[in-house]
């Protein structure tokens, strides 16, 4: 008897490499596009730490970048009474590099960071050049930047240092401008970054009609044709040897009286679950399991 997600894999679209294929006779489409891609303006992700005593931490890391502001926010828990803000647009008020230390929850927490070389693209996320460490009760909690390895390794020497395992749980990214939107993501800790293309067009069959792409990798995993009565829908893709539930809605992009806005939803499943996950209860059953939701917030002018 074969396993699921192979019998799953069949009636999945295949994301194994960068090659066209025979899926659509229009399967890959090209970055360089007419179109501006959206701007990237905030990035949340959500870390489950846990410590050495099994206790549980929820961490939110969100990079934000407007006209007014452009910094780091970092939460712990759904209701933090100490939530960590970094303003480093402001002239007057940033420190690209320092610490901070205060109690939570009966928790000693000391945040330390370097975004002296910072190197930011077009996002408010920095690519390079920077590091986030947050200590939990001199265990090591979170890491973040390239420049991190070494900090940490720092804080190690001292043999009370451990290291707690932490694990990304979700990432919301968030955009506005027109209705091209072009991102990485990783969908596993042993995977590679994937190129992730969303376009919204209009093509000409007698009358205009509207269009949704999604393409991975330049491969198109999504087709939706008269986009207005196919608002929300589901497909289901196969990318790193996992299944991913991929989800759209665009209601608002059509019905909404001011500017659209739509979601993306991209969440991995493993092979033993037979329903989507739209229809699951969002409990996490297995400690040990951690599964992986990506989501696309955007904003765009019809």
């Amino acid at each position: 008897m074969r396993e699921i997600a192979s019998c799953f894999s069949e009636y999945a679209v295949q994301i194994s490499d960068t090659s066209c294929s025979s899926y659509s006779n229009k399967s890959c489409i090209s970055p360089s596009l007419n179109l501006v891609p959206s701007i990237q303006n905030d990035v949340t992700c959500l870390y489950r730490t846990v410590l050495s005593t099994q206790k549980q931490i929820l961490i939110t890391v969100s990079w934000c970048k407007n006209s007014l502001f452009q910094g780091l926010n970092i939460n712990f828990g759904e209701d933090s009474p100490n939530p960590f803000k970094l303003n480093t647009n402001s002239r007057l008020f940033r420190k690209l590099r320092g610490s901070k230390s205060f109690e939570l929850q009966g928790l000693r927490v000391e945040i330390m960071w370097d975004l002296s070389a910072a190197q930011y693209q077009s996002g408010p996320e920095p690519v390079e050049g920077y590091c986030v460490l947050i200590m939990v009760d001199s265990e090591v909690g979170l890491v973040l930047g390239d420049m991190a390895e070494e900090a940490t390794a720092k804080r190690l020497i001292n043999s009370a240092t451990t290291a707690a395992k932490f694990s990304l749980i979700s990432r919301r990214e968030q955009f506005s401008g027109n209705a091209l939107y072009s991102t990485k993501a990783q969908f596993c800790e042993t995977g590679v970054p994937h190129d992730i293309l969303i376009r919204f067009s209009e093509e000409n069959e007698g009358l205009k009609y509207p269009v949704l792409s999604v393409c991975i990798d330049k491969k198109m995993v999504i087709r939706v044709k008269r986009l207005q009565w196919n608002f929300r829908g589901n497909q289901t893709i196969f990318l790193d040897g996992l299944l991913v539930d991929l989800m759209w809605d665009v209601h608002d992009w059509f019905y909404n009286s001011g500017p659209g806005s739509a979601v993306f939803m991209f969440r991995t499943r493993s092979g033993m679950e037979n329903r989507l996950w739209l229809e699951e209860k969002m409990v996490q059953k297995d400690k040990d399991k951690v599964e992986f939701s990506f989501m696309i917030y955007a904003c765009k002018n019809m």
